[in-house]
This record gives structure tokens, sequence and C-alpha cells, in this order.
């Protein structure tokens, strides 16, 4: 089984994701003690989508984060660079237009989306700064990107904790659960390495986005960033 590294070479972490697509969903539901659903449901308040509207759900896995959009009369495109994904996503959801992406190179027109989001996905893009950019690129000018991410509690005893529970326990809980125990230490190696909130903030002006605030969920453990797109 694959792991990758965290230079994130990208043929590397897509074939690493191909191999825990089937019981992915699940594991990410028992090492977040159930909060992965909530921080599903905060996303999807935050993208706040209407009938009509385009949605473009990058590194959407399975489609599980695109259903919410779906179920407003959104247009929801999920995008994935991992083909073991989309395939367990298209058994799932038939009827959803999943669609191979690379979020550095999108296969999508200027100005197309009303929201563009992705949810624990960005962490694992070699090029975090051309990613953004190209979220940019495809939004609509108006639309606005949402951005659900593994960030840094804000209470320091609790970010201790949590680092303790990301290295230890984490992998032991992963083997019992997930077909390939290995990958989930990557993945808490990437989020123990991602910028804090400040400092992804600051990538999404520099990418061109303004009004960029964010929120915390779960003491900070995610974090739900916005932008929008200038008129």
């Amino acid at each position: 089984m694959t792991r990758a590294s965290l230079d994130k070479q990208p043929h590397e972490v897509a074939s690493m994701f191909d191999g825990v697509a089937e019981k992915y969903d699940l594991t990410n539901d028992v090492l977040s003690l159930g909060q992965a659903r909530l921080w599903r449901k905060e996303a999807a308040k935050a993208v706040a989508a209407r009938p009509g509207q385009k949605v473009l759900d990058l590194a959407a896995g399975t489609a599980t984060s695109s259903l919410p959009y779906a179920a407003t009369g959104a247009y929801v495109v999920p995008c994935d660079f991992s083909l073991g994904m989309l395939r367990e996503g298209k058994k799932r959801n038939p009827w959803l237009p999943l669609t191979a992406g690379d979020a550095t190179r999108l296969p999508f027109k200027d100005d197309v989306f009303d929201t563009v989001t992705i949810s624990f996905g960005l962490r694992n893009v070699q090029d975090t700064d051309a990613a953004l950019r190209e979220l940019y690129r495809v939004t609509k000018p108006g639309g606005q990107v949402v951005i659900s991410e593994f960030s840094q509690p804000t209470w320091a005893p609790f970010r201790t904790v949590y680092t303790e529970y990301l290295m230890r326990a984490l992998p032991p809980v992963a083997r019992a659960v997930s077909s390939n125990p290995d990958a989930y230490v990557y993945l808490a190696e990437s989020i123990r390495e991602w910028p804090d909130q400040p400092a992804l903030a600051e990538l999404l002006q520099k990418a061109g986005w303004g009004k960029v605030a964010w929120r915390n969920l779960s003491g900070g453990i995610v974090a739900l960033h916005r932008g929008v797109k200038a008129q």
C-alpha cells in the first residue's frame, strides 16, 4: 500500500487515496469521534448553496461532501484526482457528475462557479498557492470560496493533547479500521505541518481573495476559511 510523503507528490497522494477509498468515510467518522459529520454540516451552512447555483466541490473524494449541496437544488460538480475515490463515489451516487481533476490545473473555464469549496483536501495539494489561484480563476466575480481544513487548536493545553492524539493514538485506531493504516500516519503528519488559521488567511489574500475570514470549529481542530472574488 502507498503512503505519501510530505513533499506531496501528486501520484503518491492519488495512489494513497485510491487505496483507502472503500472505507474512507467510515474511518474518518471513527478517527474524528463522530465530529466529521458536524464539520460537513458547518461547511454546507457556510456554502449556503441555492437552487440554480453552480458549486465546485474540490477534493470531493467519494462525493459524500457534495450531497448537501445537491439537496438544495444547486448544480454541484464533485472533483478529485483520486480515480479510486471517484469510482467508489460513482458506485454510491451514479447521478452526480464526478470529475477527475488536479487542483493546480482545474479542467474548467474561467468564471464558472458561484462557490468553490474544498474540505480536508487543500493540505494534500503539492502547491497550495497554485490551487488557491486556480479556485479563484474558476469562480465567478462576486463568488466565494469556502475551505474546511484541519488547523491549530486555540487553547495551548488542548493543542498539546491533540498533537499527542494525532501521532500516538491515531495510527493504532487506523490499523483497526482502515485498509491502509500507513496512509493515516501521513495524514496525521500533514495536519501537524499545516499552516495555522492566520497563515492560511494570508495565503488566500495572496491568491487574490478578498473579505477573508475564518471561524474555528471544535476549538480550532478545524477552521472554516472564506473569501470573496471581487466583482
